[in-house]
This record gives C-alpha cells, structure tokens and sequence, in this order.
C-alpha cells in the first residue's frame, strides 16, 4: 500500500472518519480521530500532531510534541463504529530531530527486523502467536484503602451464581473445556462472528475453539505473519475481540488468571527464520529441526528469565506460570512435551512447519517489545552456537525430585523478571534494537507503577489466613 492506495481505499468504503492508532508503553491502543478531508498524500510525510506527555511511559510535559506517521500498509475499515471509519497504525516521530521518538514500542521491532536483515543470518522472522482470553458476561472489581475486591460472573462457569440462565446444565466440567460441541460450547456463535471480523479486517484466521477452562475461555489462532506485522496482527486481534464481545453484551479479558484454580490465559508464541524465501529451521536434527534452529533454543532457553519481563509483563503473569501445574515454566525443549518453556511442533515434517513454540509469554504483553525480545535471544544463541543441552521428553509429572532439581525454572515473580532483565540485557542492545535508556525505563515502570503498589496492598486472602492469628 502506498498513499495512493489509502485514499482509494478510502474512497472505495465511504470513509467518513480517518483514526490513527499507536501504542503507549505498557502495550495498551490509544487513538486519535480526524475528519477525512485531513487525509491527504502529505500525511504520510508530514504526519500528525500529538501532544504525548500524557501517554503512559512517555515525555515530560515539556518536551510533549510528537508527530504519528501514519504506516499505510495498516489500513483496514473499523467494523464497530457509526461513521464510517478508516483506521491505520502510526509510528511516533520526534518533530525537532524527525528520528523514531525512542519510547515508541513499534520502532524497536522496526529495528528488530532491521537488524536481522543486517546480520545476514536471514532476512525475515516469523511470529504466530495464539492469544487466549475468557469471555464473561460481567465483571466488577475495586480497591479502596478499606476494601478491595473482584467478582466475575459467567453463564459459563463452573459456580452457580443465582442468575435466570437459559441453558443451565450445560456447562464444561473443570478442566474439560477442550473441545465440547454446543450447547456445552456456549460461544461457537460469538467466536465465529470475531473471526468473520477479523478477517474483514485483513487477519488469516486459522481456526477458532473452546479452550480447557470454564467461564468461556477461548482461542482464536491467527496465521503467522513477520515480526512487525504480527505485532500490529494482535493489537487488531485485541481490539476486535473485545469489541465482537462488547456487541454481545459480553466482556474479554486477556488476563494471564483471571480465575482461581482453572486454566489461566497465555500466548504460545511460534517463531522462526526465513532467507529468500526459505525456510531455516528444518533439518535433521532433534525432531526434524536444523543446528541453526536449536542454537536458536538455546538462546530462548539461556535469557528466558529476562525474556519474560517483556513477554509475561504483569504481576499476574506469574499466578499462571506456577510450577507443578502444567504450565511450561520449566526451561528445557521437547517435541511434544507441553510443560516444557519451548515445544517442538509435531503436525508435519515439511521444512515450512519447522519452528520454536514458546510457551511462557501471555498476551498481557506489548508484542512490539515480546517480539523481538525473543529474536534477539535467538540470534544471539546463533552468534554464540549456544546448545541448548538434551531434549526433554520424560513426563515433567513423573520426574522425582532430585530430576528436577536439574531442571532450571522461570522467575517466579514478574519482580525476579525484572531483576533478571536488569543483570542480563547485552543481547538487547546489539544494533540499537532496544536501548539502555528504554530497558532501564520499563524495569522501572514496572517496579513503580505494578510490582510496589500490588505489594504493599493487603490481599483479600490474607483476612481469611490472618484476621485472628
């Protein structure tokens, strides 16, 4: 797409309303609308003006002028709103310099492929990831110096909540929300009308279906796609999902755990190298993948613990990635071992397929930050040949004690994350792709505005555990 094509486009559709979209720096959409006539060809060079020192994560009031340097390649037509509306993704430009504003998240996976080209390794990384989210019919929470709660309700759910249901009985057993046809599967209708949405908004959707939790959990698999177009894919993804869900009268949540004792939410994400047009992570190595392709492990595998600080961000990432309970926090490799932090996709033997699932991230990422977080550990187990030891096929369930002990874990905490970007982030730097000031800003960020405030609140639990003690 180029300026010419936007314009037809968006004289083919109507559009009433042009939307620009970035992203601030913990990962959340922002927006800002414009009457059509404003798109003209010389947006597309001259960009619009924004004043950001309100945007989370970025400039001091006094430094607040930005420009948003519409990607036209981004265009789709918004389903949900009144006006016809185009949208598309911006870049965030400093006006003074004109260079990439260095707070911007989607320049860093810019950089990202950049670098990867530069390298001569390969010229294109591949990222599919498959999102997980609940859909409830309400949710209410608060937190005040003298109360704090959170109550969700599901048709759905396993609990019984009093309310008129017009399938009552109908709901998967704990832990057997995988796959049930309906009217056990209450959202077959809901799903399929989100993907019908995502597709009209430019998304290949692969297939959609019930996940294991109750209380709606789903997932919506989407088509693989290079690293900055995947990244735009989920903020499309995010966006429409929630909004299908709203039109229902429902409400998503991409939440790591947003419900105690099921199956928490996370974002397996695929990855592999391409170079003119060929696929290098099949071989005939462990199951079917190249040596390049294991170094590439190896790499996840050595800077997992600051990996997860960008790909499993929130506090509540860690009451999903909580060892002994299926989820792949143990860091070791297997072709079909699930509770292993990276899983070796079995479906074919085709070279194409070959490719690295990393299952820790969730989709309470920015992936424009996860993304190429993980590429840069890959390339840097590739620079370094790093082995990522023997493959781990045993059932993680049946191992004793003193075989685990072998076996390194995951930070347990979203803080020990942090700790672990803090003292390992060499390989980020390499090309610019992140920068010392940017890492040294989403550690603290988090530390101020996530990990402190959560810590210093009384747990509801706690009154349950303590009040009498």
């Amino acid at each position: 797409m180029d300026s010419k094509s936007v314009l037809d486009y968006a004289a083919k559709h109507d559009a009433k309303m042009l939307d620009i979209r970035f992203v601030d720096v913990p990962g959340i959409w922002q927006h800002v609308s414009f009457p059509i006539h404003q798109l003209t060809h010389d947006v597309f060079t001259d960009g619009f003006g924004m004043d950001g020192s309100s945007i989370r994560g970025w400039a001091a009031i006094h430094e607040s002028d930005m420009l948003l340097m519409p990607d036209a390649n981004t265009c789709f037509m918004d389903p949900f709103r009144d006006a016809a509306t185009l949208v598309m993704i911006a870049d965030v430009i400093d006006p003074l310099t004109r260079q990439p504003y260095s707070r911007d998240a989607r320049h860093v996976a810019r950089r990202a492929e950049k670098y990867l080209a530069a390298s001569g390794v390969a010229d294109q990384a591949f990222f599919g990831a498959e999102a997980e989210f609940f859909i409830f019919d309400s949710i209410r929470f608060d937190n005040k110096e003298n109360h704090a709660y959170y109550f969700i309700d599901s048709d759905e759910g396993r609990w019984n909540s009093g309310r008129d249901e017009h399938n009552l009985g109908y709901r998967p057993r704990f832990k057997e929300g995988y796959f049930p046809v309906p009217p056990t599967d209450h959202y077959m209708d809901l799903r399929a009308d989100m993907s019908m949405q995502l597709q009209a908004a430019g998304l290949h959707v692969e297939c959609h279906h019930h996940e294991v939790a109750t209380a709606g959990q789903s997932e919506i698999d989407i088509k693989f796609e290079t690293l900055l177009r995947a990244a735009d894919a989920m903020m499309i993804f995010k966006y429409i999902v929630r909004n299908v869900a709203n039109q229902y009268g429902k409400t998503v949540t991409f939440m790591p755990k947003p419900v105690y004792g099921d199956n928490g939410n996370g974002m397996h994400a695929h990855q592999s190298l391409w170079k003119g047009g060929n696929p290098l992570f099949g071989g005939d190595g462990y199951a079917g993948l190249s040596q390049m392709a294991l170094w590439y492990i190896g790499g996840l595998l050595k800077h997992a613990a600051a990996i997860v600080a960008f790909a499993a961000p929130t506090t509540n990432s860690y009451k999903r990635l909580v060892p002994g309970f299926e989820a792949p926090v143990n860091l070791a490799y297997s072709r079909r071992n699930r509770s292993a932090a990276i899983r070796i996709p079995m479906y074919s033997n085709s070279p194409k397929s070959k490719r690295a699932e990393f299952r820790p991230p969730d989709a309470s990422c920015n992936p424009y930050l996860a993304y190429p977080a993980m590429l840069m550990a890959g390339l840097d187990g590739i620079e370094n040949q790093i082995d990522p030891g023997p493959a781990l096929d045993k059932d993680l369930f049946e191992m004793s004690p003193e075989e685990l002990k072998h076996v390194p874990s995951l930070p347990g905490s979203l803080e020990e994350a942090l700790h672990a970007l803090e003292g390992d982030h060499q390989f980020l730097l390499k090309g610019g792709v992140f920068t010392q000031e940017f890492i040294n800003l989403w550690i603290n960020y988090k530390m101020k505005n996530e990990v402190n405030v959560l810590r210093m609140r009384p747990h509801p639990y706690e009154f349950h555990l303590y009040y009498d003690i």
